[in-house]
């Protein structure tokens, strides 16, 4: 019995001390985040997690000194991992993590993944309106997107038209080149036009998602910055 107990205090002992040595290593971590110099914190939270993988904190803030860099798809990865590593019943944490997940993706373009990063902050803490802006904002730059895909799609299907009919036409007269200069001019306005009806049903669309943000008392940022704990 006597010898369990040693056993238990010394394994016990050790834990605390790579706890502390741990805790050490992240503190740097965090200094140096706080004076900017995001890739020497990175290499710092780096060796706190060599020292406890299982750290969250250490986890956590390599990922927003990830983000810092603009190293978005490793930074989504991490706060991937780090999510994975948190007490569930610390739901601000979890949607803290998944906040700056999304803000990751977004920065990434990937607006549907990002989308579903905030809704999930959103069902562990109902009440962030930064996470609520967000997700305006990226539901709103995937629907700029898949307009932007349709428009392209639609002015190739509309060349694919063009050039069945012109190789069908043969010219019939010496005055051809005069008509086709004409044609070309009449396509430009047309396409001119059609520019300016997308890119004002744009500003509309846009308009929209900003007037519906107001109402809700939002702040008007493109992106909340990454949560801190």
């Amino acid at each position: 019995m006597k010898i369990l107990l040693v056993i238990l205090l010394v394994t016990t002992s050790v834990i605390s001390s790579f706890s502390q040595q741990e805790n050490k290593v992240v503190r740097k971590g965090n200094n140096l985040y706080q004076d900017g110099k995001y890739k020497d914190a990175e290499i710092t939270y780096r060796k706190a997690l060599d020292k406890e993988p299982r750290s969250v904190k250490g986890s956590y803030n390599l990922g927003n000194s990830l983000y810092k860099q603009e190293n978005y798809e490793e930074a989504a990865n991490n706060y991937n991992t780090t999510i994975g590593k948190i007490n569930p019943q610390h739901k601000n944490r979890q949607s803290a993590a998944y906040h700056n997940l999304g803000n990751s993706l977004l920065k990434g373009e990937k607006y549907q993944e990002a989308i579903e990063a905030y809704k999930q902050a959103l069902r562990l803490n109902p009440t962030d309106e930064d996470t609520r802006y967000n997700l305006s904002y990226a539901l709103n730059k995937m629907q700029q997107q898949q307009q932007n895909q349709q428009s392209q799609s639609d002015n190739q299907d509309n060349k694919d038209k063009n050039d069945k009919q012109e190789q069908k036409s043969e010219p019939d007269s010496g005055d051809q080149q005069e008509s086709d200069d004409s044609d070309q001019q009449q396509k430009a306005q047309l396409s001119k036009k059609d520019a300016e009806r997308m890119l004002q049903a744009l500003n509309n669309d846009e308009q929209k998602t900003m007037n519906k943000v107001n109402k809700n008392k939002v702040r008007q940022v493109p992106v909340q910055l990454e949560k801190d704990w």
